[in-house]
C-alpha cells in the first residue's frame, strides 16, 4: 500500500492539527473519551495501542471526509 507512508511517523497531535481537530473534536469523531486523545496526544502513531489506532487512523487520514452524501 503506497498511501499513508510518513503517516505513521508523526504524533498524533501533529496529524490532529493538520486535520484542524480539536482534541473534544477527535474524541466526537471516534467515539471516545477527550482524556483518551490527551493521553496519546504525545505518542507517534505507530506507537499508539491497537484498539485506539483502529478508531484514530481513518479520521486522522482523513477517510471520514469521503463519506459525506452530498459531494
Amino acid at each position: 500500500m503506497v498511501f499513508g507512508l510518513g503517516i505513521k511517523n508523526k504524533t498524533v497531535k501533529e496529524l490532529r492539527k493538520n486535520m484542524g481537530f480539536t482534541a473534544k473534536e477527535l474524541a466526537e469523531h471516534t467515539r471516545l473519551n477527550t482524556s483518551d486523545i490527551l493521553k496519546i496526544d504525545n505518542l507517534k502513531l505507530k506507537e499508539v495501542p491497537a484498539r485506539l489506532k483502529k478508531k484514530i487512523f481513518p479520521v486522522l487520514r482523513g477517510d471520514s471526509f469521503d463519506k459525506i452524501p452530498w459531494l
